[in-house]
């Protein structure tokens, strides 16, 4: 009914709109007798066709009621149609059919052009205007109610931009939320003093502290959803400081496709508090490794080898061999890139890298140019109880893996291994050190560019500690800490992946790659701050207690087995670490550890062969021996337990000592102190 009235409107004042151009250029109807008959002819030929404009670009079929910029944008586009038209009409039609003695004059043109776009345009602002200022009232009214009401939450928003403005817009539109937005903080100082749907830009993120106080605010909502995590990180410490909860908002793209909404606010993930910048790598020297050529993923199914074809699958291959053992992780993958990457043909596989006939059999049909070998146990202490496995599984498979891939010609083959293998205390660990002797030898063999990769702790991998925190707080804890000075170092699912794409363009054989992770970082601090940004409180809410260390762990983790055994390469953030060639007695003392593996030897057994291997080994007795240690309490912790050294910062380009030496020195500064653990 609305736009029937608007339709009918139109007809009506554009016809008005004629007899006014005529009239002001005629200085009145004094003339009528001589221009009467040119009104008529070009109101019959005119109006109508601009109303046809109008409703083929559909200013009929806008609710102007809520009109936004885009719907000014289609009136503007109409208007100036129906001008270009009606100045065709009156200069070009009207006169060559004869039904005119002469063009319509330009000033009647341009009048009625001007005035047509004015009586279509005032009528929907007036609209508009009318229906936002009920809205205000309405909401108006809201505020004041929800002010009143006991049980409303004051908020902060830290950021004045897009997400910051949604937030607040659907706060005051949707008063149940209970959440009443009293000002905005940013750093951006042109913006304070001013106003954005209503509410004030208070000042400074800096000042958070002072406008909690002075508010009496009760929560903070961070809307900077491409804020770095550092600067996340600042204001999340602020808010802690100022007594009050805080969370942040989901990217503003998923806010403006309708996925999320203010009901939708996540808490702080760890990923936004990483204690330093996430590290972002340019894939395109890996372009060449991957694109149209056949790539093999072996361990597809898991955190790192999904993510690793995801990435792959963006690189355009020929195609991508995803080898898993587990049926259902494999499916899952399989559906997720033919949905994403349609055009990218992937051959899923069902196999176990511990059968050498069944991989050689893969090898053999799939002929692939490139290797990323991830399948492997993980978890230190399931892999101290099941000794064959953990060598069956990580030595055997590799074995299997490398060796064929260097009989079938593969170019490039990358080894996903891990920061335990640094003079391992676990089996885990352990093995995955003799993986890399393996990876090591098969490239002086084959001269290819075969090497291996040393992750730290994957955030959001199946089974790592943030999954398993947040778990225990959703079930009201307590959370479990081995150890109140356990450290680890830290790194996202993207920038592992990444890691091993690099590695693999680097690499020209034999080498073992690390990335600078920054500092490690306390187990126990991640603890806090996860029950912190929950909304609640460590030691009041959720009891954190030490539960002592697992067979195998270690305090610290380390990268390099010394301060000499770093080198840099060409990406400033990943080193390579020089750990001198495997005996060539190793592939004897490998089948050995594999027979002895295969007719289920005792584990001490097992652990003396791996000694050989590994003659670092050594497994603390004391591991899973540690009593409980309740929360707060030092019992537990060594007699001297050295601080971490300040990382060093420099400006300009960094020689070679400069870069590596803070990552060695953080990565053997306890190992005295690691050793009587």
């Amino acid at each position: 009914m609305r736009n029937r009235i608007f339709f009918a409107l139109d007809i009506l004042l554009a016809t008005a709109v004629v007899f006014v151009s005529f009239a002001a250029r005629f200085e009145g109807f004094a003339l009528w007798p001589q221009w009467h008959r040119s009104a008529l002819l070009f109101i019959a030929v005119a109006v109508p066709i601009k109303i046809a404009v109008f409703y083929h670009v559909g200013i009929y079929r806008r609710l102007w009621r809520y009109a936004s910029i885009s719907d000014l944008e289609r009136l503007v586009a109409a208007l100036l149609i129906a001008a270009v038209v009606s100045f065709a009409v009156g200069v070009v039609v009207l006169p060559a059919v004869g039904l005119t003695p002469g063009r319509i004059p330009i000033s009647v043109l341009l009048s009625d052009s001007a005035l047509t776009g004015a009586v279509i345009s005032l009528p929907r602002l007036l609209l508009r205007i009318v229906a936002r200022r009920s809205r205000t009232r309405g909401i108006s009214d809201r505020r004041k109610r929800a002010r009143l009401n006991a049980e409303t939450t004051r908020v902060l928003i830290a950021g004045a931009g897009e997400a910051g403005a949604m937030i607040a817009k659907e706060m005051l539109e949707n008063p149940h939320l209970g959440l009443v937005p009293v000002g905005y903080l940013d750093d951006d100082h042109t913006k304070h003093g001013h106003r954005l749907h209503g509410v004030p830009v208070l000042g400074a993120l800096s000042d958070l502290s002072e406008f909690v106080a002075s508010f009496s605010v009760s929560e903070v909502i961070i809307a900077l959803p491409s804020a770095r995590g550092r600067l996340i990180r600042d204001i999340m410490q602020a808010s802690a400081a100022a007594g009050v909860r805080n969370r942040t908002v989901p990217g503003l793209s998923e806010i403006l496709s309708g996925a999320k909404a203010v009901s939708a606010l996540r808490p702080i993930e760890i990923q936004d508090l990483l204690r330093r910048d996430p590290i972002e790598t340019d894939l395109e020297q890996v372009g060449s490794l991957v694109c149209n050529r056949t790539v093999m993923v072996t361990g597809a199914g898991g955190s790192i080898g999904s993510e690793l074809c995801r990435q792959l699958a963006g690189l355009s291959p020929a195609r991508i061999i995803a080898v898993g053992r587990g049926e259902n992780s494999i499916f899952e993958l399989l559906h997720e890139l033919r949905r994403r990457f349609p055009q990218v043909p992937v051959e899923p596989v069902i196999a176990d890298v511990r059968d050498e006939i069944r991989m050689r059999a893969i090898f053999e049909t799939a002929r692939p140019f490139s290797v990323f070998h991830a399948a492997a146990h993980k978890h230190v202490p399931l892999m101290e109880r099941s000794v064959d496995e953990a060598i069956l599984n990580n030595v055997l498979g590799t074995k299997n893996v490398a060796e064929l891939s260097g009989e079938f010609g593969v170019e490039h083959f990358v080894l996903i291994s891990t920061d335990k293998a640094v003079r391992p205390t676990s089996v885990m660990g352990a093995t995955k050190r003799i993986a890399e002797e393996i990876v090591a030898c098969t490239a002086d063999r084959t001269g290819k560019p075969f090497v291996a990769v040393r992750f730290g702790n994957v955030l959001g991998s199946r089974g790592s500690v943030v999954p398993t925190f947040l778990s225990q707080i959703a079930s009201g804890g307590p959370v479990t800490v081995t150890h109140p000075e356990m450290r680890r170092y830290f790194m996202t699912i993207p920038e592992a992946v990444q890691l091993v794409l690099q590695a693999a363009a680097l690499g020209r054989g034999g080498e073992v790659f690390v990335l600078d992770m920054g500092d490690p970082v306390k187990i126990s601090d991640l603890a806090e701050d996860l029950i912190r940004l929950s909304g609640l409180e460590a030691g009041t809410d959720i009891e954190i207690v030490y539960s002592g260390m697992r067979p195998g762990e270690k305090l610290y983790e380390e990268l390099f087995f010394g301060p000499d055994d770093a080198t840099p390469t060409s990406h400033p953030k990943i080193l390579q670490a020089r750990d001198g060639h495997p005996s060539t007695e190793v592939d004897d003392d490998v089948q050995d550890l594999l027979v002895a593996a295969h007719r289920h030897a005792p584990p001490d057994e097992l652990r003396g062969l791996i000694r050989r291997l590994v003659p670092e080994f050594c497994p603390p007795a004391t591991s899973g021996q540690d009593a409980e240690v309740p929360a707060g309490s030092n019992a537990a912790l060594p007699d001297s337990t050295p601080s971490l050294p300040r990382r060093v910062r420099t400006s300009g380009p960094l020689d070679s000592r400069a870069r590596v030496e803070p990552l060695v020195v953080r990565s053997v500064a306890h190992f005295d102190n690691m050793s009587q653990h």
